[in-house]
């Protein structure tokens, strides 16, 4: 039932891809997916969750090495009260503290105690 004009023409064919032909690329397709099914991983990667956890590691360590550099709580509360009792012999007040400022606490106090508008 082919037609004289469809007799002529060329039948079409996918065209041969050289790169998925090469026996190289075969190798090593064949050697990753062996080492795939293994469950060996070749290209060392780590996964997201042992990149998370080696970066949370070395944050530890960074902060543990920063609290034994720092001076001890004790010490800085020490130097505190030295720094104080220098400023009472010079006869200078220390710098006033907002917390403690008598009527930003009766605001705060006011704030506390209202009762919210009910709709």
């Amino acid at each position: 039932m082919v037609q004289e004009g469809e007799a002529s023409l060329i039948a079409p064919r996918r065209l041969p891809n050289p790169c998925l032909e090469s026996p190289q690329r075969m190798d090593l397709h064949r050697e990753l997916m062996f080492n795939q099914r293994i469950g060996k991983n070749v290209l060392n990667q780590k996964s997201e969750l042992e990149k998370a956890l080696s970066k949370h590691k070395e944050k530890q360590i960074l902060n543990q090495e920063k609290e034994h550099k720092e001076t001890p709580e004790l010490e800085r509360a020490i130097a505190e009260r030295a720094r104080r009792l220098e400023m009472a012999e010079a006869g200078e007040s220390p710098p006033p503290d907002p917390a403690t400022n008598p009527t930003l606490q009766e605001v705060r106090a006011r704030l506390r105690h209202a009762t919210p508008a009910t709709q």
